[in-house]
């Protein structure tokens, strides 16, 4: 039979291309994610991963095992949830990253309350340090949020390239000064994109401030700026800019944070359907 343990490990490495990433991510030592890929590539008969100093990459042995392992962890989870839900009631304080709304927040919300309806679950979003500092003062029990490259915080979920978005990118970003649209300050998203420009030594101006999501993004349809996002989280009706045209932009990390002193049981259901409905996998219980 296959085992689980071995099987998270597995996409944990797909999903981050690292095996100390994927460590990081479970909770577990690299050595013991590389002992589960070894152990379950010796099972199969098959090499899962090509790696070598600077890469890691998935076989083709490894491509085909990927939808199947993640259809078996789904039943495992489903399975778990739907045995535990009768067993957990409270309270539980979210905290999420304001540009994760227009993202996976409504399919995550549907399936928590699904599969749990006794645990009354409150909502906080705002920017990601605001959300850190509210946790920090024990006022939120789990948060999805941004960092930068290079930070600690938290169990990092997905890695997303940020990107210049705007309504019609060939004449926004064209205009000198460039108008920018952004979070006020401290923001991830401001702070990338000034760094950017002060490094490409190109003149700009905010044009629009705002600490809503959806008035960012009202701002940008109007064609009154450029704007920063991650790729992945690119609102409708924009349009990335040609990487000719502006300064790269830098990588950011999503990551979970838990609240020391937590309901481990309450957080641990969350991030659950947090990593399946964004198509990771969640850490392994024992390690936890």
């Amino acid at each position: 039979m296959l085992d689980l343990g071995q099987l998270r490990s597995f996409l944990a490495v797909h999903d981050t291309a690292s095996f100390s990433l994927a460590a990081t991510r479970l909770g577990l030592a690299q050595s013991t994610v590389s002992q589960h890929v070894r152990r379950l590539e010796d099972h199969l008969g098959r090499r899962l991963f090509d790696r070598d100093t600077h890469r890691v990459a998935p076989t083709a042995a490894g491509e085909m095992l990927l939808a199947e392992a993640r259809a078996l962890l789904d039943i495992s989870d489903r399975l778990e949830a739907q045995f535990l839900q009768s067993r957990l009631r409270g309270r539980l304080r979210f905290g999420l990253s304001e540009d994760m709304v227009n993202g996976p927040l409504p399919s995550i919300l549907r399936g928590f309350s699904a599969a749990n309806p006794s645990v009354d679950l409150e909502l906080t979003v705002a920017l990601s340090a605001a959300l850190f500092a509210e946790q920090e003062m024990g006022r939120i029990d789990l948060v999805l949020a941004k960092r930068r490259l290079g930070e600690k915080r938290g169990h990092v979920v997905a890695r997303e390239p940020l990107v210049w978005l705007a309504r019609d990118p060939d004449l926004v970003a064209r205009r000198r000064p460039l108008p920018l649209i952004s979070f006020p300050a401290p923001s991830i998203t401001r702070a990338a994109a000034l760094d950017a420009l002060e490094q490409a030594q190109l003149p700009w101006l905010i044009s629009c401030t705002c600490s809503s999501l959806s008035g960012l993004t009202a701002a940008a349809r109007a064609g009154m700026g450029v704007f920063v996002q991650p790729r992945g989280l690119t609102p409708e009706g924009l349009r990335e800019v040609p990487a000719d045209m502006l300064p790269p932009l830098e990588t950011v990390e999503f990551v979970l944070v838990e609240r020391r002193g937590g309901d481990r049981a309450l957080m641990a259901a969350l991030t659950r359907e947090i990593l399946r409905q964004t198509g990771r996998q969640p850490p392994a219980p024992a390690a936890r």
